[in-house]
């Protein structure tokens, strides 16, 4: 359920983008650059070519830095401050969500550029976000259930052969399951909540990472195509502030999923890349693509809309709820109160970052 679910938003994402570059390009004035000393095409491409490298740098840096830091004591997921980074990255998302993501589709779909029948007349950024936040939510339970029952048949046959048969990857939640049979104090129920809760930090790991990877190359993509010189300065120092933080919640999440080395390096490749695609992208179809047509407008908006819920839901629900509502935070007050704080700092230094991005 869940590699149908991401197949499907995948499929999606790429009809969204061969509509933009397909569908024919009209009203010109709307496509025409404005005249100003910023509207640089010689100096904005080697600007681009600092922010590939910078931004893939940066989203390295970000997503590996809690899985390469397991080892140090103060930054292992049973440390409290590990807890408090993983806040504020989740501040990250959220601020990501709200302040930047969903902004910029109620921008683009109420542009002038668009007709004023339905465009200008509904709210559909709203609209979609919701939907997109509801929809986000059904697959998440739904790949959580069939995940789940999945791995409890897989738990059989590995009790029952000597060399422990059955998925390699999902060998953590396989040894949980060597408690099942045994009724003494029933370990069987505390081995059922570390199974559940290993598959839906999975689960999480995963819908989280499609989010980001979509608004990614939304991101870059409308970097790659504008030669506004002024724009992009701004936005290679936004976007590695945000692309670090951002990889440090998301990698914070794989860790805690316990994924096979394979896994991980998959995950975190898609990541890194995405943005600096984006922009190679923007590049390569800077003659072709105009970030002020109608269609790339539409298709833009409602993408940056469909992330913008996404983001918000695992931010709020998959992260920052199921921590603070965990036995762990909720038997300390103080861990609470710097968990806070730290949600705080990282929502308020993304929406800092809405002034020059």
């Amino acid at each position: 359920m869940a590699t149908t679910s991401v197949s499907l938003f995948k499929i999606i994402f790429v009809f969204f983008i061969l509509f933009t570059l397909l569908t024919p390009q009209a009203v010109a004035d709307c496509e025409a650059e404005s005249a100003n000393t910023c509207n640089n095409k010689e100096k904005a491409l080697s600007l681009k070519l600092i922010a590939i490298f910078t931004i893939l740098v940066s989203s390295i840096i970000g997503v590996t830095l809690p899985l390469v830091t397991r080892s140090v004591p103060a930054l292992s997921p049973e440390n409290d401050l590990f807890i408090i980074v993983k806040c504020f990255a989740a501040g990250i998302i959220l601020g990501t969500g709200f302040m930047h993501v969903l902004p910029d589709s109620f921008d683009m779909l109420w542009s002038d550029c668009l007709k004023e029948k339905p465009w200008h007349e509904f709210p559909f950024s709203g609209l979609v976000a919701m939907f997109s936040a509801i929809i986000t939510m059904m697959v998440d339970s739904l790949a959580t259930s069939v995940y789940t029952k999945r791995c409890k048949t897989e738990i059989i046959p590995a009790e029952s052969s000597p060399a422990g048969g059955g998925d390699q990857e999902m060998g953590g939640v396989v040894n949980f399951g060597h408690f099942h049979g045994h009724h003494h104090n029933h370990p069987e129920n505390k081995a059922e909540g570390q199974e559940s809760q290993l598959l839906r930090y999975r689960v999480v790991a995963m819908v989280l990472e499609l989010g980001i990877v979509v608004h990614s190359v939304v991101i870059g993509l409308g970097m790659g195509a504008s030669n506004n010189t002024c724009t992009i300065k701004g936005l290679i120092a936004a976007l590695c502030f945000h692309q670090m933080f951002e990889g440090m919640g998301l990698g914070g999440c794989i860790l805690q999923a316990q994924y096979k080395f394979l896994k991980k390096a998959i995950m975190v490749f898609f990541f890194s890349v995405t943005t600096p695609f984006g922009i190679a992208l923007g590049i390569a179809l800077s003659t072709t693509y105009r970030e002020n047509s109608p269609s790339a407008l539409i298709t833009v908006g409602l993408l940056n809309a469909s992330s913008a819920g996404l983001l918000i839901y695992m931010a709020l629900v998959d992260l920052l709820s199921a921590d603070f509502m965990s036995p762990r935070l909720q038997g300390s007050v103080n861990l609470q109160l710097k968990s806070y704080l730290a949600v705080f700092l990282g929502a308020g230094g993304m929406s800092l970052m809405a002034k020059w991005a």
